[in-house]
């Protein structure tokens, strides 16, 4: 690649805290590896990390005034051989770097080297352009209100998050919709379960059949079975003990946009009809 323009501060910032992370980061070890086998002095190696990868792009973009060296360091931190075990940890990585990249008109490509590429305008296109999944998510026709909730994590692919959000939209539209104030199990069995009034509050049929009962107890076990299995564990357990996959996020994000749908002709159910 030919001489290329020096980094701005903000960009060499972002660059530093996507690579060096706290928690899916490079460690400490590794950007000492990185910069020596860059011949980039490590100024500051007992600051934090991203510090420390900060001042030695800066230590170095100043007394040359040029940014191959930021280049030379991503093209060897994204070598896909280091990801063979955890790919989903590349993919986030490139998507992140690409989104800061793109004000320079460049791009990580799939085999992890940085290359020219269209220049974004603003950020927004910047991190469209990173976001597959949210992409993925329009393609399939998800519901608003999942996009609704999770814009802000999705177009940082803050998978973790996202799915947290969708669930709590889920448990917002039914009390919404059923005027209850509970949470969880609690609230999916007094709004659609069939209690010792005989019927619950919401339908998502006209229950005149025993089909349609049926269809109404498995609507709630689903309900039950994704707070159990999703909102409770990302509600008490933190990001790094919870990961995320992007094929995950994709498939229950997807099954929440189904359950929006199912709230939105669910009625409010008169007890005495039955």
């Amino acid at each position: 690649m030919a001489q290329i323009p020096p980094f701005d501060a903000q960009q060499l910032t972002s660059i530093a805290k996507i690579l060096a992370d706290t928690v899916d980061g490079l460690t400490g070890s590794q950007i000492g590896y990185l910069l020596q086998d860059c011949k980039i002095s490590d100024v500051t190696p007992d600051q934090t990390k991203w510090k420390r990868l900060f001042n030695a792009f800066v230590e170095f973009q100043n007394a040359r005034e040029f940014g191959n060296h930021v280049v030379m360091f991503i093209n060897k931190a994204m070598s896909p051989v280091q990801y063979t075990s955890s790919p989903q940890a590349f993919a986030s990585r490139r998507d992140q770097l690409n989104a800061v990249l793109a004000f320079s008109a460049m791009s990580v490509g799939e085999d992890g080297k940085v290359r020219w590429a269209r220049r974004a305008t603003n950020l927004d296109d910047a991190l469209q352009r990173a976001n597959r999944l949210h992409a993925a998510l329009v393609s399939r026709g998800v519901h608003q209100d999942i996009l609704a909730y999770c814009k802000a994590e999705l177009l940082q692919e803050n998978y973790f998050h996202a799915v947290f959000e969708a669930m709590k939209s889920i448990a917002a539209k039914i009390r919404r919709t059923s005027g209850l104030a509970t949470d969880g199990a609690e609230l999916v069995n007094q709004a659609f379960g069939f209690g010792k009034e005989g019927n619950p509050i919401l339908a998502i049929n006209t229950l005149k059949t025993e089909t349609d009962r049926g269809e109404q107890r498995g609507f709630a076990n689903l309900l039950i079975g994704l707070f159990g299995t999703i909102r409770n564990p990302t509600a008490h357990n933190p990001k790094v003990e919870w990961p995320m996959a992007e094929q995950d996020a994709l498939d229950i994000l997807t099954m929440a946009s189904l359950i929006h749908r199912k709230l939105d002709k669910a009625y409010r159910y008169s007890r005495e009809t039955v």
